[in-house]
């Protein structure tokens, strides 16, 4: 068993994060299971306390809950092999077809407005005015750059508003180390870390996998030269995403694929920018200026993928 205390400076209603978390674990047993799976294996499972919640307050207040370790498998920090990205794709891909049939409309949003690109951009205009920290006429060209794609952040939500882009169940943090890979088959077998589990875009969660994972150099690289969008790992992620998704995406949120590895990379580079030009107040830091590295990485994925656009269309269509 795993007893993990939760992150209430983070989740601000734990009790809303678990009922989400109950739904959709319950939801995802159920079709595992019809389809002669191992749900013991293939979700996660949470032990009920004596008063049969799945969490326990302690006398200070604290949350604590307890999941059913899965025996056999492990998770890995980063991308090994093209297999490994491949196993992840599809793993969240089979997530998103699971629960292509859940309300996602009943799930609450545990972070508040966590990938509303608009209003990151609003957020971003407010940290440029107010220049707290004296820091904005050094990052005029990145200001700018942000500036220059307002256009952009809006894209996604008004497909969502206008009924073109479905609401579904997303799992908001899409990174490999978020996937169970079974020891001795080395397959995905189950995600995990379902707290930011919320109503959302299906290719939101696509697009945070490519930012994180099929970048060529590290969130923070320095050198510029290094980072690129690989079209390779590219293509090896649409592949295994759109296998696992087994016909469940619509044709435009296939051909929005690409516009959400650009608008998550986008607004991640936001969010760095913004904290840089408040104090790194956000984001942890490791040296100066780190915040603004990071954000300097992001936006040269952003410009390598405009660059890539037609090649990144034709994958995601495979033609």
């Amino acid at each position: 068993m795993i007893l993990q205390q939760m992150n209430r400076s983070v989740f601000k209603k734990p009790v809303e994060v678990m009922e989400n978390i109950m739904g959709v674990t319950s939801h995802l047993r159920r079709k595992i299971v019809e389809n002669g799976g191992d749900p013991e294996r293939e979700t996660l499972n949470v032990l009920l306390a004596k008063d049969g919640k799945p969490y326990y307050v302690d006398s200070c207040g604290e949350y604590w809950r307890i999941y059913h370790f899965i025996e056999g498998a492990s998770c890995y920090e980063q991308v090994e092999s093209e297999e490994d990205f491949y196993q992840s794709a599809l793993s969240f891909g089979n997530f998103q077809c699971l629960l292509s049939d859940y309300p996602a409309e009943t799930l609450h949003e545990t972070i508040p407005g966590f990938h509303d690109t608009k209003q990151r951009f609003a957020n971003f205009k407010r940290a440029v005015e107010a220049d707290v920290m004296g820091r904005a006429r050094a990052v005029e060209r990145e200001i700018e750059f942000v500036l220059a794609r307002e256009q952009d952040a809006a894209v996604l939500g008004n497909l969502l508003a206008a009924g073109e882009l479905p609401l579904r169940v997303t799992h908001n943090d899409t990174k490999l180390n978020n996937i169970m890979i079974d020891d001795a088959t080395r397959q995905g077998i189950c995600v995990i870390d379902l707290d930011t589990v919320m109503p959302g875009l299906s290719v939101n969660d696509f697009g945070d996998s490519i930012r994180f994972g099929a970048s060529t150099a590290a969130e923070d690289e320095i050198d510029l030269e290094k980072v690129s969008c690989s079209m390779r790992l590219f293509e090896v992620y649409n592949n295994g995403f759109q296998k696992g998704c087994r016909g469940r995406l619509t044709d435009t949120e296939i051909e929005m694929l690409p516009m959400g590895a650009k608008i998550m990379t986008y607004e991640c580079g936001m969010r760095f920018l913004t904290d840089y030009l408040e104090g790194d107040y956000y984001f942890q830091i490791h040296r100066e200026a780190h915040n603004l590295d990071r954000a300097r990485t992001q936006f040269k994925l952003v410009a390598d993928m405009e660059q890539k656009w037609d090649t990144m269309m034709k994958i995601v269509k495979n033609k």
